[in-house]
C-alpha cells in the first residue's frame, strides 16, 4: 500500500535530518537560489529534454519547498497532511503506469535542482530508480582558476562529444583518461549506439558498487568507474551484466578502496627499508613464501625487442646479471615484442604456464595488464617498471634517476668553456622534469651563470639535436642507453665538435641487474609473507645512488679535480648528506619551489611539473607529441604547470 510506503519514506527521511544535525549539516533540501547569490554567471543553455540521474538531484531552484524535505529528498511531513496524501498517489501512479512526466530542472556544477517535480524526485528516489526524465537548463559559472569550476569545465569538454551526464570524476584529466580507455578522441562526437552503450555500462555499474556496499566509501561511482575501466578494459565491460560486473569488482576490491583513501604510494627509498616487518604490512601477498633459489622461476616482458630498444637492451642486461648472480640456480625466461595489451597478456600467459611464479613487466605501458593478470594468478608475483602508480596487487619499481643527472649537470658545468648547455628529453612523464632540473641545479652549482636549453625528442615535426646545433650548443645531455641496432655516440653527456666528432665525457648507468638482485634477495628471504594490511597501499621500490643501482661513469680524459668532485658528490649522496634539491629551488619566472634550509619531498619530485629558472625552454603540450609519446604521458598523468613555464 502507498501509505505503507510513504511511512517507509518519511522514517528514512527523518532519520538523514537527525543525522545531518547531529553531525552540525544543513538537515533541508538546498535551494540554488541561495548559491546562485554570490556566484558570477554566464549565460544559460537549455538542454531540452533528458534523462537525469538520480543521484544527481541535489536540492531545489527556490526555498519555497525546501523544509518538506530532507536532504536525501525522503519526506518531513506527517502521512495525514495533504503532502503525504499527494505523495502517495503519485506512488501509486508510477507502479501502475509509470512517471513520464518530465520534471522541470536546472543543472549548476553538474548538480541539479528541481523547480518543478520535487515530489515526483522524492518516489523515484525512495523506489532506487537510476533516472528521471527532465527539461534541463544549464547554469554557467564564469570560469575561474578554482579547482571545482576546472573540474567542471573539463566536464563541459567531455558533454560536448558524449551528451552523458552519467558521470562526474573527482580529479582533474579523468575525463580524457576515461576517453583514452574508450578507444576514443577527446573531439570524436558519440554516436547514439555509443551513449545507449555508456549508459547502460554506468547503471549497470552503478548497481554493482552499491551491492558491493561502495556507498560506505567515499570514493564517487564514477571513479570507481575509472578504476573498473582501467584493469579490465572498456571492452571487456561491454557486454557485462550488473551481476558481472559485481562478481568481477569484488576480485579487485582492494584497488578500489586504495583508490578511496586517495592512492596512497609507499615509496620504499632504500633496500634496508624493505625489512619483514616493513614489507609484512604493505606488500601484496603472492604464495613466494620461503622459496630456493632453484624453486625461483622468473620471467622478463619487454616492449619492443633488445635491439631495437635501449630500455629493453638495459633490462635484458639485468636479466643476465641475474642469472650470473645466482650462479645458474634461478631460471629465467625473456618476451619481446609485447607492445599491446593483448601481446603483454599473451606474454605473461605463455610464461605462467611455463611455471614461471615472479614476473617483471619492464614498461610502464603494461601496468594496467600487469594488474589484470596479478588478479587471475594470485599466486604469481608481479613486478612492473613505474613510478607513482597506485595498485595494491602488483609492485613498482624505479631508480632515481635524479640523482645521477645532478652529478652529470654538474660535469657539464665543470668541463664546458660556455655559458650555454644542451639538454635533450624524450617525454614529459614522471620522473622526466626531476631528472632535467636536477641537471639544471648541478650545473649551476658549478657555473651560477649556466644556462640550460632544453629540446624534446619527442615533439612533432622537429630534430632536438638540429635545433640545438642551429643555437650553437655543442655540450649536450642525450639519451641514457645505447639502441644496439643503431649504435651511436649520441648518449649521455658528450661534446659534439665543429668537424662532427662527438667526444664522450660521462654517461649515467641504471644497474638493473642490482635492482632485480636486491628484489629478489628480499623475495627468498621470505619477505613476501601474507600479511594482515594487504591492499592498504601500493608499495614503489624507488631506489638511487645509496642501493647502488645507479651510478654516473666519467671519461679517463675528465680532468682529475672535476673527478675528484664527482667522487666527492657522489659519495654524499649516496651517505644522504647531500640531496640535490636542496633550497633555495626556483622555477623559471622566479617563483620559489623549495625554501632555504629545506628539501623536495619525494613525493614532490616525482609529480615535478615546472621546470627550474635557468632552463630555457618548456615542457610540450600532449597535442605536440609523437602518438607513442602521448599515449605513455596519458597513462603517466603528468599535468603542466603552466604558470611556471617560458614559452
Amino acid at each position: 500500500m502507498a501509505i505503507t510506503d510513504y511511512q517507509a519514506a518519511l522514517k528514512q527521511g527523518r532519520k538523514s535530518y537527525q543525522d545531518a544535525l547531529t553531525k552540525g549539516g544543513y538537515p533541508y533540501l538546498p535551494a540554488l537560489d541561495d548559491i546562485l547569490s554570490y556566484t558570477e554567471m554566464a549565460a544559460p543553455v537549455n538542454l531540452g529534454v533528458m534523462d537525469i540521474p538520480l543521484s544527481k538531484i541535489v536540492g531545489t531552484k527556490t526555498a519555497g519547498r525546501t523544509n518538506a524535505f530532507a536532504n536525501n529528498f525522503m519526506p518531513l511531513l506527517s502521512e495525514s497532511s495533504e503532502f503525504g496524501a499527494k505523495w502517495a498517489a503519485l506512488y501509486d501512479h508510477q507502479i501502475r503506469d509509470g512517471i513520464t512526466d518530465p520534471i522541470v530542472a536546472y543543472e549548476f556544477m553538474n548538480q541539479f535542482y528541481v523547480q518543478e517535480g520535487n515530489k515526483r524526485v522524492s518516489v523515484m528516489k525512495y523506489l532506487e530508480n537510476y533516472s528521471i526524465p527532465g527539461t534541463v537548463t544549464r547554469l554557467v559559472p564564469k570560469k575561474t582558476d578554482d579547482r571545482e569550476n576546472r573540474l567542471y569545465y573539463e566536464f563541459l569538454d567531455f558533454y560536448e562529444v558524449s551528451q552523458s551526464y552519467d558521470v562526474y570524476f573527482s580529479k582533474e584529466g579523468s575525463y580524457k583518461k576515461l576517453l583514452k580507455l574508450m578507444g576514443k578522441a577527446e573531439d570524436e562526437v558519440w554516436d547514439d549506439e555509443d551513449k545507449l552503450l555508456f549508459h547502460s555500462i554506468c547503471i549497470n555499474f552503478a548497481e554493482a558498487f552499491k551491492k558491493s556496499h561502495g556507498g560506505k566509501l567515499d570514493i564517487t561511482v564514477s571513479d570507481a568507474l575509472l578504476v573498473y575501466v582501467g584493469i579490465y578494459g572498456y571492452d571487456q565491460i561491454k557486454e557485462e551484466t550488473a551481476q558481472e560486473m559485481h562478481q568481477s569488482l569484488q576480485k579487485i576490491w582492494k584497488e578500489i578502496t586504495l583508490a578511496d583513501k586517495g592512492s596512497p604510494v609507499e615509496l620504499v627509498q632504500n633496500p634496508e627499508d624493505t625489512k619483514s616487518s616493513l614489507l609484512n604490512k604493505l606488500i601484496p601477498s603472492g604464495g613466494l613464501i620461503s622459496l630456493s633459489p632453484e624453486s625461483l622461476k622468473i620471467a622478463f616482458i619487454y616492449s619492443k625487442t633488445t635491439d631495437t630498444s635501449g630500455w629493453a637492451y638495459a633490462h635484458e642486461l639485468g636479466r643476465l646479471y641475474i642469472e650470473q648472480a645466482f650462479e645458474g640456480k634461478v631460471k629465467t625466461m625473456a618476451f619481446e615484442k609485447a607492445d599491446t595489451d593483448d601481446e603483454v597478456e599473451n606474454a605473461i600467459e605463455e610464461a605462467v604456464a611455463s611455471g614461471c611464479n615472479l614476473i617483471f613487466t619492464t614498461a610502464t605501458q603494461m601496468v594496467h595488464q600487469s594488474v589484470r593478470s596479478a588478479i587471475l594468478h594470485p599466486k604469481v608475483k608481479f613486478y612492473n617498471c613505474s613510478i607513482n602508480m597506485s595498485y595494491s596487487s602488483i609492485c613498482t619499481y624505479y631508480a632515481r634517476m635524479y640523482e645521477s643527472k645532478f652529478l652529470m649537470g654538474a660535469i657539464a658545468a665543470a668541463v664546458s668553456k660556455t655559458d650555454r648547455l644542451g639538454y635533450v628529453a624524450d617525454y614529459p612523464i614522471y620522473g622526466t622534469t626531476a631528472n632535467i632540473n636536477a641537471f639544471a641545479l648541478g650545473a649551476r652549482m658549478i657555473n651560477p651563470y649556466v644556462s640550460i636549453h632544453l629540446e624534446w625528442s619527442k615533439v612533432k615535426g622537429q630534430n632536438a639535436k638540429e635545433r640545438l646545433a642551429q643555437e650553437g650548443i655543442f655540450f649536450i645531455s642525450d639519451s641514457d642507453m645505447i639502441t644496439p641496432e643503431h649504435a651511436s655516440r649520441e648518449f649521455g653527456l658528450y661534446r659534439k665538435k665543429e668537424d662532427g666528432y662527438l667526444e664522450n665525457l660521462a654517461t649515467p648507468i641504471w644497474h638493473w641487474g642490482k635492482f632485480y638482485e636486491r628484489i629478489i634477495n628480499h623475495i627468498l628471504n621470505g619477505n613476501t609473507e601474507a600479511n594482515t594490511k594487504k591492499g592498504k597501499k601500493a608499495v614503489n621500490y624507488w631506489w638511487g645512488m645509496s642501493a647502488d643501482v645507479i651510478d654516473v661513469i666519467c671519461s679517463n680524459s675528465m680532468p682529475h679535480g672535476t673527478l675528484r668532485l664527482i667522487e666527492f658528490l657522489k659519495n654524499s649522496i649516496r651517505a644522504g648528506t647531500f640531496h640535490p634539491f636542496d633550497g633555495p629551488v626556483y622555477a623559471q619566472n622566479g617563483i620559489i619551489r623549495c625554501e632555504a634550509g629545506k628539501s623536495l619531498e619525494p613525493e614532490e619530485i616525482i609529480t615535478m611539473d615546472w621546470l627550474a629558472e635557468n632552463v630555457v625552454g618548456n615542457i610540450p603540450d600532449i597535442e605536440e607529441l609523437t602518438e607513442e609519446a602521448q599515449e605513455l604521458v596519458q597513462l603517466q598523468g603528468l599535468k603542466i604547470d603552466e604558470t611556471n613555464t617560458e614559452k
